[in-house]
């Protein structure tokens, strides 16, 4: 991969890593309703450590520096999210190894890479209240908008869009996995905090795309 898609790749992970942290006590919160709150907590201390050593990650490929971002979370985020998170990055830096440039068609499959890991992770299913049911139709939304020949940024878009759509679906669902779970029925009635998290995360990066160095390397398909 060229030395623009690892520029777009460390743009994304600062965006990404910077909204974690300011958002700590909203995803608190919104963890807070069904569970047991320390979600926004968890994902800040792993990130702001993401934010604090990006400059040091490697820059010779996308897949080294998204692994080591993965390294970081998994061994700094704390509960549960730590090796959900952590899986998600490690699975979306293995695809992009093995990619020649980060095009639309790379960055769905590493987004359905890391979908895929975090499932078996976290053995979830589609419909159990998770951050799933917000990245998966999120993606597909995505690999839409890159078939359709759109430019980076309304596939960028698109994919907020979507994200931010998905996730408050999730309010109609019962959680089946995590803390969340124990409340049973009365989960119902309130959007899964990863997955809003996910939305929010989302929209940061499509606001912020024009910013990016790199041109329009990404996600278009090629």
């Amino acid at each position: 991969m060229s030395a623009a898609d690892v520029n777009v790749t460390r743009f994304v992970l600062e965006t990404v890593a910077a909204e974690i942290v300011e958002k700590e006590t909203y995803f608190g919160d919104l963890d807070a309703v069904v569970g047991d709150g320390d979600f926004g907590f968890s994902l800040a201390r792993g990130f702001e450590k993401v934010l604090e050593d990006l400059p040091d990650y490697p820059t010779q490929s996308v897949a080294a520096m998204i692994q080591a971002a993965a390294m970081t979370i998994s061994s700094r985020v704390g509960g549960t999210s730590g090796p959900i998170w952590g899986t998600g990055f490690l699975r979306a830096a293995m695809t992009a190894k093995t990619a020649e440039s980060l095009d639309g068609a790379t960055v769905v499959s590493m987004l359905r890479a890391a979908a895929e890991g975090i499932q078996a992770r976290g053995k979830a299913e589609l419909g159990d209240k998770t951050l799933l049911d917000a990245l998966v139709p999120a993606t597909d939304a995505l690999e839409e908008a890159v078939a359709a020949g759109a430019d980076s940024s309304a596939a960028v878009q698109r994919f907020a869009q979507e994200m931010r759509a998905a996730a408050e679906r999730t309010t109609q669902l019962q959680a089946r996995r995590g803390r969340a779970s124990y409340s049973g029925e009365r989960s119902i009635g309130s959007p899964d905090a990863g997955a809003v998290a996910l939305a929010v995360l989302a929209e940061r990066v499509a606001d912020r795309w024009p910013e990016r160095q790199g041109g329009d390397a990404s996600p278009r398909k090629e």
